[in-house]
């Protein structure tokens, strides 16, 4: 707690808490008035000075609309006025969690329902982030859906009429339009960019568990380090590489302890992460003037679309008869349409849940978010596909998870 000492002039309080604003304080010698700036409260002699009569008079606010007087109770704040106050000098509690908010508060209620919607969104971003990895390694590994670039496709056509209907239907966000052929071009090289990464990426689910692909994925602070310097010459703090270091060197401690280790599969997720990490480099440099940034949902609703027209003739050529394949295999197993349908609109729901998720919460929060939530894909993988893990591969991959941690906070120091 800290006394305060009025003066003649306003005074500047710091403060946890809010105040009603414009409330009226009595004292003995003098009214004050209360108004509140940034996150001060300010306090004014409107009596034309209090060192009169009795000397100084302290006085102190706290949370909500109550004046704590030491520990003998509050004086409440009603309609703007406050009961006289006889004491030469009040305490300001510095906690607002030393006050006791009226239930009938509505701002009590609001924090306590946008919090349970905060925890809500970060659940659906974990369980369709997790959800999607692990349908994918089923359909292309264990169920023996051998076709990563159609079932891309899908996923890819999903989000395009997903997308339309969130923001031209639902309008969850306002739509933004593409102003010249130059901004087409670069989303849809963005968009190429983007079918590499998720193609490779499901790939490498054919062949590798999903601990060992997440542990690779880990490695994207890497790559996007070394095309930021390529790209744009640009520089990191000498502690923000080192950092660097642990990352790679847990990716290769882990690949040596992989029981599952595939070659192919390892260059193609490795891949795969350094095309996420393109991307994301790409786009700060493609859309980074003000009239053509575009925020996520209407980035997707244009690149999707785009990424059909590029995957449609690739899985036509490379994966001969695929939508003959589906068919066949549709009339044997009626669960692959809804396997397949059900994977495509939690593809859409990764998207939409990381938008909502980055609109609600701090960077530092997703940042944290993110952290956490490989590691929790690689235990529940562990636990549903049973795949043999190592105690040395296991050190490698926290290592790694170590790396990026280090990795956010010295980019977050640097700043």
């Amino acid at each position: 707690m800290a006394q305060i000492a009025l003066t003649s002039s306003a005074t500047p309080v710091s403060f946890k808490g809010g105040a009603k604003r414009g409330a009226k304080l009595s004292s003995n010698t003098s009214r004050l008035r209360v108004s509140r700036i940034g996150t001060n409260i300010w306090l004014s002699n409107k009596s034309g000075g209090s060192g009169s009569g009795s000397g100084s008079k302290g006085f102190g606010l706290v949370g909500s609309d109550r004046i704590y007087r030491g520990n003998r109770g509050v004086v409440k704040v009603s309609d703007g006025q406050a009961a006289p106050l006889s004491d030469s000098y009040f305490w300001a509690a510095a906690n607002k969690a030393n006050s006791e908010p009226s239930d009938r508060d509505p701002s009590t209620k609001m924090k306590g329902t946008s919090r349970f919607f905060t925890i809500g969104l970060v659940a659906a971003w974990y369980s369709s982030n997790i959800g999607v990895l692990l349908l994918n390694k089923y359909l292309l590994s264990n169920y023996g859906f051998k076709y990563p670039i159609f079932l891309t496709m899908c996923h890819m056509t999903a989000c395009s009429l997903l997308s339309y209907v969130a923001i031209a239907w639902m309008k969850m966000v306002p739509m933004q339009t593409i102003r010249s052929r130059v901004q087409f071009f670069k989303i849809a090289a963005l968009s190429l960019v983007f079918c590499v990464s998720v193609v490779f990426g499901n790939i490498s689910l054919r062949f590798l568990p999903v601990s060992f692909n997440q542990a690779i994925g880990a490695t994207t602070p890497f790559f996007t380090a070394v095309f930021a310097y390529i790209m744009t010459l640009k520089r990191e703090a000498w502690l923000t590489y080192v950092t660097l270091i642990p990352v790679v060197t847990g990716v290769i401690i882990a690949s040596g302890g992989e029981p599952s280790f595939h070659l192919f599969g390892f260059i193609i997720c490795v891949a795969a992460t350094a095309a996420r990490a393109l991307k994301s480099v790409l786009q700060g440099i493609l859309l980074s003037s003000e009239g053509e940034k575009l925020n996520s949902m209407n980035l997707l609703l244009y690149m999707a679309p785009i990424a059909v027209v590029f995957l449609l003739p690739a899985t036509l050529i490379m994966e001969e008869n695929v939508v003959g394949i589906t068919l066949a295999l549709a009339r044997d197993d009626h669960k692959i349409i809804w396997y397949l349908l059900f994977n495509s609109s939690l593809a859409y729901f990764v998207n939409l849940t990381n938008f909502l998720v980055t609109k609600h919460t701090s960077a530092l929060t997703l940042q944290v978010l993110g952290n956490a939530k490989g590691a929790v894909a690689v235990v529940v993988s562990i636990l549903i596909f049973r795949n043999p893990v190592s105690v040395t591969g296991m050190l490698g991959y926290s290592l790694t998870v170590m790396g990026v941690i280090l990795y956010s906070e010295a980019k977050k120091r640097s700043k």
